[in-house]
């Protein structure tokens, strides 16, 4: 069966964290470009307020309220949204939480929400996707947000690290056994670097000062840009950010001295100079704090690298000099450092 991908306007697109950061960004745009969109998140009153300000745009949009760690839920969510509109053609599994915290001070249990949002989230909305789309006319897309944390350890978010390692684990092999299949689904792993989002505000916090994003970063909707388009042309995945592609080569090409400078970047991370107490966040229950797509801090709006990575041949050059400059630039910090 052969995929095809149809245009915005002709889709209908599945979201989850809708009502934050990039997914509220990519919501926005793709209801704008005239797609039909299901909105998915916890907090219902936040799905209200975005639901009536696109419909007042006049985008054809609905929500629905969905806690992506319970299966059952998630089942209701490609329910709803199949009786309401007949179908999906893109899936987005985008709900994600982290906590700040060193691993020897995190809680088990807010250690394994972790995974019952990023992970076990994406493999519900996935499985769920899956089942509809292999047998759909054309099938589909299927679009996974992992993070260049899949590909790199860091300190103090060490259990969002796994989960999106975890993450990127299912997605490659789902991938596969679609191939294998010959199932009309576009799988497609979307792994952005730091980006401008409310993250950190939302986020655990057990370090007791403020949680920030390092540099360099992006704004929502340039991770929203790439997640469209994946939803329009078949992608492997995509990693958003030229900065995060810089500190994944460097990781890959030179681990150990990847693993000492790393080891000094929670200074990037958190801010020691503003005290805050244990922050219980958006973990395990919605706070009230949600609509926006940009946090505290913001982000250029664009990237070349992401940009280039559309065209393959623009691609396979900015790949190499940014490998050449990824172990430039360690060697540099190594020496700076020693």
């Amino acid at each position: 069966m052969t995929i095809q991908l149809r245009p915005l306007a002709e889709q209908t697109i599945v979201i989850t964290g809708a009502t934050s950061g990039h997914g509220l960004c990519t919501a926005q745009m793709a209801a704008r470009a005239g797609a039909r969109v299901m909105l998915a998140a916890r907090d219902e009153d936040a799905l209200k307020e975005v639901a009536r300000k696109l419909q007042e745009k006049g985008c054809i949009v609905h929500y629905t309220a969905t806690d992506v760690s319970v299966e059952s839920e998630v089942e209701h969510l490609a329910k709803e949204t199949i009786r309401r509109f007949g179908g999906f053609d893109t899936w987005i599994n985008n709900a994600g939480s982290g906590v700040y915290a060193e691993l020897l001070e995190l809680d088990i249990a807010d250690h394994r929400q972790v995974f019952e949002t990023n992970y076990w989230g994406t493999v519900y909305g996935s499985l769920a996707a899956m089942r509809h789309l292999k047998d759909r006319p054309g099938g589909g897309a299927l679009i996974n947000v992992g993070s260049i944390n899949g590909d790199m350890g860091t300190p103090i978010l060490g259990a969002y690290n796994a989960s999106k390692h975890a993450v990127k684990g299912f997605t490659d092999s789902l991938r596969i056994e679609a191939i294998k299949n010959g199932q009309p689904v576009s799988i497609t792993l979307i792994k952005p670097g730091p980006i401008g989002t409310p993250f950190p505000r939302h986020g655990r916090n057990k370090t007791g000062y403020r949680a920030q994003l390092p540099p360099p970063l992006y704004a929502p909707e340039v991770t929203a840009r790439a997640i469209l388009h994946a939803a329009q042309h078949r992608r492997r995945s995509v990693t958003v950010g030229g900065g995060g592609k810089l500190q994944v080569l460097g990781a890959t090409i030179l681990p150990n001295l990847f693993d000492r400078i790393a080891s000094r970047m929670a200074p990037t991370l958190i801010d020691y100079d503003t005290p805050i107490g244990d922050k219980e966040g958006n973990l395990h229950a919605p706070q009230g704090n949600d609509g926006e797509a940009e946090g505290r801090q913001h982000g250029r709006h664009f990237s070349t690298f992401t940009s280039a990575g559309r065209h393959p041949l623009a691609a396979l050059g900015l790949g190499a000099a940014l490998a050449g400059g990824a172990a430039a630039l360690l060697v540099r910090a190594a020496r700076g450092r020693a």
